[in-house]
């Protein structure tokens, strides 16, 4: 017989650029996508997951690392997982993001992020779904307890696409 306090309650949080959060309960984690990418990390065994978002491709010098850089942060995610005992062959990706609007992005930036994400995670991880590219933005949510990701998409991103949400939306 199931009670009402056995279902898990989801909390909410919002991931804003260069961020990386790995949820140690079950989170309905929201992002908004331009360019950018966000990779979503999903342990099928632990039913746990990450995510980051990430601005730019790569970087290389160690000293100015951040999670701004897809190289960076797609690494530290899987870091992070690991170190909440998930088990790399357990683990599915899915990646997010990549719009192509030449009037806030550099050219080709988001076809560049989306190419960072496959090639660190083709070597590890399996990649289970992808919604990229396209010139639309995104309004992601991503459920750390499922691994489900629901995409929004849209031709405008308004400020109150943003954390914390305004009357607009």
């Amino acid at each position: 017989m199931n009670h009402k306090s056995d279902i898990p309650v989801a909390a909410e949080y919002f991931l804003k650029p260069g961020f990386i959060f790995v949820a140690s309960f079950p989170t309905a984690i929201s992002t908004v996508l331009g360019s950018s990418v966000s990779v979503c990390i999903y342990d099928r065994k632990q039913e746990i997951g990450g995510i980051n978002h990430f601005l730019f491709p790569c970087i290389t010098k160690k000293t100015a690392a951040t999670a701004n850089y897809g190289n960076v942060a797609t690494m530290h995610l899987i870091r992070m997982l690991l170190r909440s005992k998930c088990k790399l062959k357990n683990l599915e990706a899915q990646i997010l993001g990549g719009a192509d609007n030449h009037e806030f992005s550099a050219e080709k930036i988001g076809w560049e992020n989306i190419a960072m994400a496959r090639k660190i995670l083709t070597k590890k991880i399996d990649i289970v779904s992808e919604d990229v590219g396209g010139n639309k933005g995104r309004k992601i949510v991503f459920n750390s307890k499922t691994g489900d990701v629901a995409v929004f998409k849209t031709d405008k991103l308004r400020q109150s696409d943003w954390y914390p949400y305004e009357s607009d939306r």
